[in-house]
């Protein structure tokens, strides 16, 4: 976890103006631009002083998410359960430390058990903050890509997906050797199963995951660079946009991180242009 202290967060809704990052285009052109990204965070719940849950959240609206997360999830029946929210801030984390009323806080003892997140993020349920941001060891920098290993990329994937072609809703990790050819395609309904699919398959076949580029479909969250970090894959490419703290955290890990969008040149925001 990044070095810092607890501290008070008196208002932990994100600033009023986005957050941008800077990018280059991987191709003969190698422009740069900027663009602005979605906010992501972890935020630790605790309700009378008993760790809860961590999920993966957009940061702002948070009163509105814990009332309705403590709802759905049975703690509280009612929103005037909840006495008060006191938010505290640890670099990229939250903490929000939740004052229930005894009547929820008899229940939520008598049936506490391990929460299951519905938000996909992938760390819901997990109680201690460290495991959410933990700290890993940086990785030895990778070569960027070539630019050309990302030609139609979208139709190849297309075709690796044979689970998709009948089904669809199945997120895919495949990994692209340094010529660019698929040598592996695993498919999930989630896109953490399916990344890890993707480490063992690699792992078996004594694969040097700090060369090629391991490819994922949906968008890459803050969980998914830890997996990274831990397979020591050096090279990272996601369909969807990565958050902000996405990138910020892959630029300390030295993991490379490209965005491929539909239309326009691949997107290197990590290492920083």
């Amino acid at each position: 976890m990044a070095p810092s202290s607890w501290t008070p967060a008196d208002n932990p809704d994100p600033p009023s103006q986005p957050i941008t990052f800077s990018y280059q285009e991987i191709g003969p052109s190698g422009r740069s631009g900027a663009t602005a990204l979605a906010e992501e965070t972890p935020l630790a719940i605790s309700f009378n002083g008993i760790n809860q849950a961590v999920m993966m959240v957009s940061p702002h609206d948070l009163d509105d998410f814990i009332t309705g997360f403590s709802i759905s999830n049975r703690i509280i029946d009612e929103p005037n359960e909840i006495r008060d929210i006191q938010y505290q801030q640890n670099s990229d984390a939250l903490l929000a430390q939740v004052e229930i009323s005894h009547r929820a806080h008899w229940h939520l003892k008598q049936h506490r058990r391990q929460l299951m997140g519905a938000s996909g993020c992938g760390i819901c349920g997990v109680e201690a903050l460290e495991q959410a941001m933990p700290d890993l060891a940086p990785l030895e920098p990778a070569a960027i890509p070539h630019w050309q290993q990302f030609d139609e990329l979208r139709d190849r994937i297309a075709r690796a997906q044979t689970l998709a072609q009948t089904s669809g809703a199945l997120h895919a990790a495949l990994y692209l050797d340094e010529q660019g050819e698929i040598r592996f395609c695993r498919e999930d309904i989630g896109r953490h199963n399916a990344l890890d699919k993707l480490i063992g398959a690699m792992a078996r076949e004594n694969t040097n995951a700090n060369k090629g580029v391991v490819v994922i479909t949906s968008r890459c969250g803050l969980e998914l660079v830890h997996k990274a970090v831990r397979a020591r894959i050096g090279t990272l490419a996601t369909l969807s946009a990565p958050s902000e703290v996405t990138v910020r955290w892959a630029r300390h890990y030295h993991l490379n991180l490209i965005h491929v969008p539909h239309e326009s040149a691949p997107r290197l925001y990590s290492p920083a242009p």
